[in-house]
Formats: structure tokens, sequence, C-alpha cells
């Protein structure tokens, strides 16, 4: 079987603006056909890395191949490989939802199907409303639809569900995991953790320009973060709370010295976004220190 190389290559990738450091050393890979989200607060310098590998904008240092070749280099043949679907996008035309794709279809030489389109991102009822009549959800969605029209080797979705209703984020959900099934490699950012862990096969965190973790959805952070947690109050109301490995049988050590089921008892399996949310402040009162340090 033939190993295909990497979609994506970055090491020790750099920008600056000024004296501030926006993207510092970063490293990672995302496989050919692979899911993979960049998290991260606002700020962290996830749009920076972004716009570098889409070759909108130019670096200060490191390696980056992208489908094999250097985005700040690469021409309109290698362009026209990826989709892009930005945080805020389409203007308001004069030119119905279907019309739009119909004309951006014909940009690609393997386009998808309008109406499939048009479908997978719930604006069956809008197809033949004018942009400019559009309300900001359903212009986002229209904004998803252009992105994945031309049937791109790699996707760039950057907060796609923002504006969703849950049916419709649902139905982009199973979008995105029908273009995997056919190949497309994607880079996902998200606010919403729930949709990180849905889609992705690996994520990394980035948090003050620097990668602060890497790997599989569920091994971000790695065991010690995954540990259950026990939180129970006692017969004075006071609140307790316990990490195990094996929560069933300190409940069932709780209920005997206790004598019936401890109040307010929780299990708490943490989340990805419960990792993500404790390597951010780790990160954040690191950085805090080195500029008191400073």
């Amino acid at each position: 079987m033939t190993v295909r190389p990497p979609a994506v290559v970055v090491r020790g990738l750099r920008k600056s603006y000024g004296s501030f450091e926006a993207v510092r050393g970063v490293d990672f890979e995302i496989a050919d056909g692979e899911t993979f989200a960049l998290l991260g607060p606002n700020g962290a310098g996830k749009s920076t890395t972004i716009e570098i590998l889409e070759g909108y904008r130019d670096r200060d240092g490191g390696d980056v191949t992208v489908l094999g070749e250097d985005p700040g280099k690469a021409g309109t043949a290698w362009k026209a490989r990826l989709g892009i679907v930005l945080q805020s996008g389409s203007e308001a035309a004069n030119v119905t939802v279907r019309e739009q794709l119909t004309q951006f279809a014909r940009y690609y030489p393997n386009s998808r199907d309008v109406e499939e389109i048009i479908l997978s991102v719930g604006l069956e009822e809008k197809a033949k409303t004018r942009i400019r009549n559009l309300s900001g959800g359903q212009r986002r969605r229209l904004d998803v639809a252009l992105g994945v029209i031309g049937r791109p080797e790699l996707l760039f979705l950057d907060e796609p569900t923002t504006g969703f209703d849950p049916e419709a984020r649902r139905q982009f959900w199973e979008l995105v995991r029908s273009l995997k099934r056919e190949g497309t490699t994607i880079l996902l950012t998200t606010h919403y953790l729930d949709e990180a862990a849905q889609l992705s096969d690996r994520a990394a965190v980035i948090a003050h320009g620097a990668l602060l973790d890497i790997g599989a959805v569920d091994e971000i952070g790695g065991s010690a973060s995954r540990v259950p947690i026990v939180r129970w109050r006692d017969a004075t109301g006071a609140q307790h709370e316990e990490r195990t490995e094996a929560p069933g049988a300190l409940v069932a050590r709780l209920t005997v010295e206790l004598g019936g089921e401890p109040r307010d008892l929780e299990v708490i399996r943490p989340s990805l976004e419960d990792i993500y949310l404790g390597l951010v402040r780790e990160a954040d009162e690191q950085a805090g220190a080195e500029e008191v340090a400073a």
C-alpha cells in the first residue's frame, strides 16, 4: 500500500508583528485525508498560522509545505486545489443562492452537485432568494457551500457553523464526514469543542503563539487530565471532590460510610472542552509569570 505524503507540514513556524510574536516556533503535520482541528482562544495565533498555510500571509521563519508546495510561492493551479471558508464571507450580492453556487461550480473541473450542496447546508428553502436578503446565519451557510463546491483536496474551515441552528449544524457535520470519506483533508478551527470532538481525528491546542499539545482527540492533555472526578456534599453541606480511576468503587465506599448515596453526587468525566480550558489556563498563568519576571 502506497503511503501518501502529509498534506501539510509545518516546522518552526514564526511570525511577528513588530515586537509582538504572533507565532513562536510551531510544528505540526496533517496527514492526507485527515480531519485536523487547530484550537485556541482569540489572539492565540490560529488565524495567522492558517493565513500562512493558505498563502495569504508571509512567514518570518520556518518551513511550510501545503499539498507539496510552499504556499508563499505557489501559483493559481495550487490555489484551485484548496477550499476556504473564512470567518466572514459572502457579500450582499444581487443574485440568488442557486445562481451564485452554479456560477462557482463552473470554475472547477469536478464540482459537487449544486442541489446536493444547497440541501447539505440547509438552504433548500432559500435557493431562489437573493443573497442580500439572507440573514447572517444563512449567509454563513452559503459561505460553507461555496467553500466545498469545487471538491477541494484540502479544505480550510474557519468557524464554519457560526450562526447555524442545531439541525443545520448536524447536517453540516454529515457533509464534513462525507467529504472525509471522499478523501478530503480538512483543517478545522472552531470554538465549539463538541464539534472538534465529533469531527476531528487529531487536534492541536495553541495559545500565546505556541503549541501546547497535539494528538488524537481522545488523548489531548494526557491520561492524567482524563481521570474522572467524583464530587459530593457531606452531612454539613460542605462540598468534596476526588479524582479517581475507579469512580464506581469510590461511590460505593462513600455510600457505605454515609449510610446512603451522598448528596449532590456527580461523576464527571473530563470532556475535550474541560481539557482544552485547562491547557489554556496553564498557558495564561505561565505567560503572566513571564511578564512579571521580565
